[in-house]
């Protein structure tokens, strides 16, 4: 082989691999685009196909600009490609979440960045195959190792992007790291084709290029710090953590004079401590008191603990199986001490269950304990009483349903509002049947179902899914202050009488102490004003038509 042979050899690979990077890099983009704008504007069904079908759009026009450029210009062109997606791309999601905090145009913001970043991908492919048309000797062997280089390269890419940047780092880091990728393929392109007498102007590239450089490392390493200065601003309440797992962000806000805390997943609201009683309480203690039976309880979702404390209040409870999908949610609620003071470390003794294929590989045997005084009432003499088996199961609700056999007494689903599609199939009917099926013979379900009053359609449309499924259902609301009107549904088979139910609910007590809920405001959570349980719509949500998405993401939280 020639030595000019060798080099054009190894520039066709050089080239093929830039493709593949490139390709990784410019879907791993595209997927961090999608998911901001799922985070910021929501409905991640709409999010996801606006920005790929917008990114592509604009790739089509990033292909026909491509056209308008000289041949000795492309490989200067392919290196201010890199360079733009590593400045552009990797901060774009700080910008954006700074738009966010400080103006109203931030959806202005991240469509800018997600058409920018579309046509420079679009200018990535053609580009690379004129410079490669010199290195192959026919147009289908160069288009052939270019185009499988680009689609092999998108494969790898959104593997890593599902598999380890969405598990192990913050959005802002994952656009950072692909920067350094894009920049690292500039770098190298320019060095090679330097040395190969094919860059003639070097000053500018080197100078862009050290900028670059400087600044998606300063990104690299400093993003995490960057992201807690961009996001007080969207709460009211200092920060006291900010943390992204791997389905969600989490964010804990504190405001010292009134000693309130407040977590928020994903922006959105999930318990104030000041107020959270008024909505835990009435979702655990009134069916609680109207099981015949509560040795076995399941509580769905409930990952920071509240519910599972107010469940371990009753001392004829034998087995708690909690299952939440968020590992580091159910793991802040049992280490993180702001936490454990609100749920009065209700995880501390509970035991973890990893889910293995179809089954269940249980971890170390822990049970909870109390100390209560000894019948003869001796003084400072007590004995220890096991409370209940507690287990935390961190998996999909739907995917745990469908694989573990059993039955429970109760069954509390304390899962976030449907806002997204992923929540949206854990209020479907097929969810509820799955439910049904693992409901004991006279068990009690209880669901959080959003607002009757900022959200009354998907409140009702909650109602009728749950109805379909072959339960009957009992509707309830209490005043939240930090969420306003909230509501529940109670539900049973419908097999057993609903006069038996009204029965227990006229005699309902409760024998263990609570903060706000008593049997008489239960009764009085049970009526609703004229008209609030009244629509024209019949819709049920499944799974092939998941109505209760666009309900809640377009009908919902706007009051006449």
């Amino acid at each position: 082989m020639t030595r000019l042979s060798r080099k054009t050899s190894f520039a066709s690979v050089l080239l093929c691999a830039c493709m593949f990077a490139s390709g990784a890099c410019g879907i791993i983009l595209e997927y961090v685009q999608a998911s901001l704008a799922s985070m910021i504007l929501g409905n991640s069904f709409e999010q996801w196909a606006m920005v790929i079908g917008l990114m592509l759009f604009w790739m089509g026009f990033g292909s026909l600009i491509q056209a308008q450029i000289p041949k000795e210009k492309l490989i200067y062109t392919f290196i201010g490609v890199e360079t733009g997606l590593a400045l552009v791309g990797g901060f774009s999601p700080t910008l954006t979440y700074l738009a966010y905090g400080y103006t109203a145009h931030y959806g202005l913001v991240l469509y800018f960045f997600v058409s920018f970043i579309g046509i420079m991908i679009g200018l990535e492919i053609p580009v690379i195959i004129r410079i490669n048309n010199d290195f192959s000797d026919e147009l289908s062997t160069n288009l052939g190792n270019i185009l499988s280089a680009d689609y092999i390269g998108s494969l790898v890419g959104a593997l890593i992007y599902v598999f380890v940047l969405l598990r192990f780092t913050p959005i802002t880091e994952a656009a950072f790291l692909t920067a350094g990728i894009n920049f690292l393929l500039a770098f190298i392109t320019f060095i090679y084709f330097s040395k190969a007498g094919l860059i003639h102007k070097k000053a500018l590239p080197a100078i862009i290029m050290v900028i670059t450089f400087f600044a998606v490392s300063s990104g690299i390493w400093n993003n995490r710090e960057w992201n807690l200065k961009i996001e007080q601003p969207l709460y009211d309440d200092p920060i006291i953590l900010s943390r992204t797992s791997q389905y969600q962000h989490i964010v804990i806000t504190h405001y010292t004079p009134f000693d309130e805390v407040r977590l928020f997943l994903n922006g959105n609201l999930q318990f104030c401590s000041t107020d959270e009683a008024r909505y835990h309480e009435p979702m655990v203690h009134p069916i609680m008191n109207l099981a015949p039976v509560r040795s076995k309880v399941l509580i769905l979702g409930g990952g920071d603990g509240c519910a599972l404390r107010e469940v371990l209040k009753y001392e004829d409870v034998k087995h708690i199986l909690l299952v939440d999908l968020d590992p580091d949610m159910t793991h802040l609620a049992r280490t993180d001490p702001v936490l454990t003071r609100i749920n009065q470390n209700a995880f501390k003794d509970s035991r973890l269950v990893h889910m293995a294929g179809a089954g269940v590989s249980p971890g170390d045997d822990r049970r909870i304990y109390k100390n209560t005084p000894r019948k003869n009432n001796e003084k400072n003499q007590s004995e220890t009483q096991k409370l209940a088996d507690v287990k935390v199961m961190n998996i999909d609700a739907d995917r745990f349903l469908s694989a573990v056999p059993g039955f429970w007494d109760v069954i509390i689903i304390d899962l976030p509002d449907p806002s997204t599609p992923e929540l949206t199939k854990l209020y479907s009917k097929e969810f509820y049947k799955k439910i049904k099926q693992h409901l004991s013979q006279h068990g009690l379900m209880v669901v959080q179902a959003t607002s009757p009053y900022l959200a009354k359609e998907s409140y009702l449309c909650i109602g009728r899914t749950i109805q379909s499924a072959d339960l009957a259902i009992l509707p309830f609301h209490e005043n939240v202050p930090s969420f306003g009107d909230w509501g529940w549904f109670l539900a049973w088979h419908a097999n057993i009488d609903s006069a038996k139910i009204t029965r227990r609910i006229d005699h309902l007590t409760f024998d263990i102490p609570t903060r706000y809920i008593t049997p008489e405001v239960f009764k009085a959570e049970l009526v609703f004003g004229k008209g609030q349980l009244e629509t024209r719509n019949t819709q049920i949500n499944t799974l092939l038509f998941p109505v209760l998405l666009s309900i809640y993401n377009h009908e919902s939280w706007l009051v006449e």
